[in-house]
């Protein structure tokens, strides 16, 4: 009889009720398998291995709890400012301390020990993005020899960036505990197989895999979308006008987490810049809606006070009595309301300088009107741009550059946009979520030792 599919995150759903893409893609696949999904509470507790149980049906979820101590030092600590601006090519920034990566590896042991003795021999294991990159190692010495597969959600760091750990050689040692490495896009999968060719303990397979002392272990790029379908049936939804009685007109907008990824103080300036020079009469407004995320992270507090102090200066310098060219809301807006912002502007600008993939530009296409869509600016250094080539791609450090696709973008005709939208919304929907899941669980299934992968199709779970 084929084995469960057991999850594991940092974060996971508190209620029975499921949004999100990712969320959605796993609820699916654990329900159709009977499976269990694993995460952080989020409220903190003491250090101890019970699980409180959040909801049965049609799956488990378990909630651990992290204490105090370790969401400072194992969260915001070495995941947050270590990992993240790591992976995010910002070297700069990361805050190296010995307490940061004592409790990584604490808590990394000891929810291993939970998922141990939880496991059962034929389950599939699925372990989700930076803050479990060891669970792998601590689940192999605890004698578990089940598939363990791993997706990393942000980019691959470069070679040379993975120096800053404090023991580099541990970064690829961990990861070849696993037997499948999902990465997001194809440039990542270079990136780790750079890492492993540096690597005198490695050895390349002739299928491509990575034999690593003697683990062997595959690197795919699974490129992970959205609920397309449920995304584009918000968006159409007839709703009472998100803007009120102060509706801006034609607007640009951008949504993303409040973080230093993401590019937003050039964006701002980017538009500032394009508003020095627009037509005569264009009166356009950014539409910016950044929820906080982090805010114990100095870097976090910093970019911030930056964003606050362009947007004042770029209001203050450009606003009339009945025209704002910067709307700021620093908090989240509801998934639905979302959807229908996407579908009434006239473009969107992605300025990320490192995103692993960057889910609001396919969220912003499968919101648009087919008959008049708008326009995707996307930065180059974004996951997604890799195949949504026909998308109007920016190189965010270029003030200029962001400045000049705003003015393309506004002034692009109809026949234009169609065009770049169909070739857009194809991608969107070819790397569709439920496809997500469903590929990396079928390469799973053939890694490592004999599988029962008849038995689980049979039982439809993906």
């Amino acid at each position: 009889m084929a084995g469960r599919l057991i999850v594991i995150s940092n974060r996971i759903p508190m209620e029975k009720t499921v949004s999100g893409g990712l969320v959605v893609a796993l609820h699916d696949a654990l329900g159709c398998a009977g499976g269990i999904w694993i995460g952080a509470h989020p409220e903190t507790g003491v250090a101890d291995e019970a699980v409180e149980e959040l909801g049965s049906s049609p799956y488990r979820r378990l909630a651990f709890r992290l204490t105090e101590d370790e969401q400072a030092n194992y969260y915001l600590g070495y995941a947050n400012s270590v990992l993240w601006p790591l992976c995010h090519r910002r070297g700069d920034l990361v805050e190296m301390r010995s307490e940061y990566e004592a409790a990584y590896r604490a808590v990394n042991a000891r929810v291993a020990r939970i998922v141990a003795r939880i496991a059962e021999p034929d389950d599939l294991i699925w372990v989700h993005d930076y803050h479990f990159l060891p669970l792998a190692t601590e689940l192999r010495r605890l004698g578990v020899s089940n598939r363990i597969g791993f997706f990393l959600h942000i980019p691959f760091p470069a070679l040379g960036d993975l120096s800053v750990l404090s023991q580099p050689e541990r970064f690829a040692d961990d990861l070849a505990h696993y037997n499948l490495i999902g990465l997001q896009t194809r440039g990542d999968v270079a990136r780790c197989l750079e890492m492993y060719r540096a690597d005198p303990r490695a050895e390349f397979m002739p299928d491509g895999s990575i034999k690593f002392r003697d683990r062997v272990t595959a690197i795919r790029s699974f490129p992970i979308g959205i609920d397309t379908a449920g995304f584009a049936a918000d968006a159409s939804q007839e709703t009472v006008n998100p803007f009120g009685r102060e509706e801006p007109g034609r607007f640009i907008i951008g949504v993303d987490r409040l973080d230093y990824s993401k590019g937003l103080p050039n964006r701002f300036r980017g538009f500032a810049r394009y508003l020095e020079t627009r037509p005569d009469g264009a009166r356009p407004c950014l539409v910016q809606i950044a929820p906080p995320t982090r805010q114990q992270v100095r870097a976090y507090q910093d970019i911030t006070r930056e964003l606050e102090e362009i947007a004042g200066h770029v209001n203050g310098a450009f606003a009339e009595l009945n025209w704002t060219p910067v709307r700021y809301i620093h908090r989240a807006v509801p998934r639905v309301e979302l959807a229908r912002l996407y579908r009434k502007a006239s473009a969107c600008l992605v300025t990320s300088f490192a995103d692993g993939m960057n889910l609001v530009a396919k969220e912003f296409v499968a919101a648009q009107d087919p008959g008049n869509p708008g326009v995707l600016l996307l930065s180059r250094f974004a996951g997604a741009a890799e195949d949504m080539t026909e998308a109007l791609q920016i190189n965010p450090y270029d003030i200029e550059d962001i400045a000049a696709a705003i003015g393309t973008a506004l002034e692009m005709p109809l026949a234009e946009r169609l065009r770049r939208h169909e070739a857009c919304l194809d991608v969107v929907r070819k790397t569709d979520v439920a496809k997500w899941s469903t590929d990396f669980l079928r390469v799973l299934m053939t890694c490592g030792a004999s599988a029962n992968f008849r038995d689980f199709e049979k039982r439809g779970a993906w």
